[in-house]
């Protein structure tokens, strides 16, 4: 009986209720591929988004996550304060209800491992530089050399973000004709 209760506290965690973004928030200028590295999501964690009036949250599918499609979302708020509960694992994907915040990089996906699997560690997971377990590239990808030149510069947010998110619009919209 006692080895069975030890067994039991063992394997009970706290959930870990996860600030989008850190002191920065669910925002254009926060850079959410950074605020990924390191973390590892398990189901009874929650995603707490914090935001201005500006912006909203959006949970989507893998194929409205790619392509910015605010248009048909699984759940939404624009309360400024919006929890997530991660009740399931696998892929989550969330996004900025305004399309053009989504487009200029204000999405977020996360893995949550699986209950069957959240004791079992890859060594990618276990990697010192945070790679592997639940971090997934939004919109800038993890290899320096994809990065694109626009985001090396130290402007967040600013008419330089703005005249950049409109010409990546423009181009998306000349594509599609």
């Amino acid at each position: 009986m006692l080895k069975r209760v030890v067994a039991n506290l063992v394997i009970v965690r706290e959930a870990t209720n996860y600030i989008v973004g850190d002191s920065s928030g669910w925002d254009i200028s926060t850079d959410l591929d950074t605020w990924l590295v390191g973390k590892r999501f398990k189901i009874g964690d929650v995603l707490v988004f914090q935001y201005s009036s500006s912006h909203s949250v959006s949970e989507v599918t893998k194929a409205n996550f790619e392509g910015c499609n605010t248009n048909s979302v699984l759940d939404s708020s624009k309360t400024g304060n919006t929890s997530f509960p991660l009740t399931t694992g696998g892929d989550r994907y969330y996004v900025c209800g305004n399309r053009l915040h989504c487009l200029g990089g204000m999405k977020l996906h996360v893995n949550v491992d699986d209950e069957n699997n959240a004791a079992a560690e890859s060594p990618a997971a276990a990697a010192p530089d945070g790679g592997g377990g639940s971090f997934s590239p939004s919109s800038k990808s993890k290899n320096p050399s994809y990065v694109p030149s626009f985001a090396l510069c130290n402007v967040h947010v600013g008419l330089d973000s703005i005249v950049l998110v409109l010409l990546g619009y423009l181009c998306l919209a000349f594509s599609l004709l």
